[in-house]
């Protein structure tokens, strides 16, 4: 399995594009099925297969048609580690801080 960690933006894609074909294929589900439901062209999801590469919403309609829209829920939590880091994630951030020079 991939260590995202350690891992380029390409081989991340590659890596969700391939579990997401699992999936698919788990669900015994065509592509031309996949791609009809989720209302794109068969070429768009073997592209997205073979190389990760697509769109943000045409990968949220794969992922909505596969089921796993919830796996989606706990992705970029902020996770509070102390007291303190919980009390100021309490005071929610509106805007970045100013750098300075």
């Amino acid at each position: 399995m991939l260590h995202f960690g350690l891992a380029t933006t390409s081989e991340i894609a590659e890596e969700l594009a391939a579990r997401l074909r699992a999936h698919r294929l788990a669900q015994n589900l065509p592509q031309s099925e996949l791609a009809a439901r989720a209302g794109i062209s068969h070429r768009t999801l073997t592209t997205f297969e073979q190389s990760g590469k697509v769109s943000l919403d045409v990968f949220l309609r794969i992922v909505s048609v596969l089921g796993l829209s919830e796996s989606l829920s706990t992705l970029f939590e902020v996770k509070q580690q102390t007291i303190k880091e919980m009390e100021l994630a309490e005071q929610r951030r509106q805007r970045a801080s100013r750098r300075r020079s």
